[in-house]
């Protein structure tokens, strides 16, 4: 972690701790969630958890709350719903690179049905793949540290995107 991300993340802390009192008197009982919501969102502007389905919503804010109080740690979303048309130009652009797919088929993507959420930085990956299971949050592929889908059930880990998945 960099000297300015720590920073970042001190003064994450600092600001959801004093937007308590205002998180409480808007939201009795559900005030350090609030509050971690407000802090987070000022940390991460560019987020946008529009589009994610209720439950992997729930689940995610959820887990980034407890993940915010109990361990300090914070957790951002960098990517999640995605439009059709959004993911098809994602997969277009895919194919035409070499290596590894990264990008799904619009029909096959959990982003466009609204259960996949890439994360950031990299520490609050590990802890949502430590205790996401929890929350029904899984990391799906090997290749994605990022990468964390909403699930019932724990999924079976992929190596990448598009990979088949074994059926015994």
């Amino acid at each position: 972690m960099t000297t300015r991300d720590r920073l970042m993340a001190t003064a994450t802390k600092t600001l959801a701790r004093c937007l308590l009192p205002l998180a409480h008197l808007n939201a009795p009982g559900h005030a350090r969630h609030v509050a971690c919501q407000w802090a987070l969102g000022v940390r991460y502007p560019a987020e946008d958890l529009r589009g994610l389905t209720p439950a992997a919503h729930a689940a995610f804010t959820t887990a980034r709350t407890e993940a915010f109080w109990r361990d300090g740690q914070l957790i951002g979303l960098t990517s999640g719903h995605r439009d059709a048309a959004v993911q098809h130009r994602m997969y277009v652009a895919d194919l035409q690179r070499s290596g590894l797919p990264r990008v799904l088929h619009p029909a096959e993507s959990p982003h466009v049905r609204g259960v996949a959420m890439d994360v950031r930085p990299r520490e609050g990956a590990r802890w949502l793949e430590e205790n996401g299971e929890r929350y029904n949050l899984y990391r799906t592929y090997d290749n994605e540290w990022w990468h964390f889908e909403y699930r019932l059930r724990r999924p079976e880990r992929l190596p990448y995107p598009g990979a088949v998945r074994a059926y015994k």
